[in-house]
């Protein structure tokens, strides 16, 4: 019998950690894609979501050459391991149609990490804070919406600020 790695404190209740995740799709129903992978976090039951943002109409980052995309984010809680956590993302991507393609390239659609409780980690398969977050309005507009006040662990400043400290914020917009 395989032992869950799903931490527990005194008494053996379940603990319950703060993340936050970015959504975004590009590819067919856009809006439909973003609202059914939020759909589908909710169905396990050892995920609540907490808050969730608006959708925005945002450009291409990275690869540009493709559709822009919609992207949003949520505050979840959880009493999965960060492992365990970035695991259903992949696999509700891959339920949803996701392949791999091409770096930054279009995708149905695309869950990220970006924050677990203020846990600084890196492995083979996950480093958190995402190692990206701070750099991309499409991932600080959303979270501004849901937690303005939240503290990204290494560059101790808010997402209010980090996303003040961007320069290409404009193509992000609220639909």
């Amino acid at each position: 019998m395989e032992m869950s790695k799903t931490a527990t404190g005194h008494h053996g209740q379940r603990l319950r950690f703060t993340a936050f995740i970015s959504i975004g799709s590009n590819t067919g129903d856009k809006s439909f894609n973003c609202r059914k992978a939020i759909e589908r976090l909710s169905e396990n039951p050892a995920i609540a979501v907490v808050k969730k943002s608006s959708f925005y109409d945002t450009p291409p980052w990275g690869y540009k050459d493709q559709p822009s995309f919609v992207n949003a984010a949520i505050e979840i809680t959880t009493s999965l391991s960060p492992g365990e956590l970035l695991e259903n993302l992949k696999t509700i991507e891959s339920g949803m149609g996701r392949v791999e393609t091409l770096r930054w390239g279009p995708r149905v659609v695309d869950l990220d990490l970006i924050f677990y409780n203020g846990l600084i980690m890196e492995s083979e398969t996950l480093t958190l804070p995402h190692p990206l977050a701070h750099e991309r309005a499409f991932v600080l507009a959303p979270l501004l919406e849901i937690a303005p006040e939240f503290v990204h662990p290494v560059l101790k400043k808010t997402v209010s600020e980090l996303l003040a400290g961007l320069k290409d914020v404009a193509g992000c917009r609220k639909i």
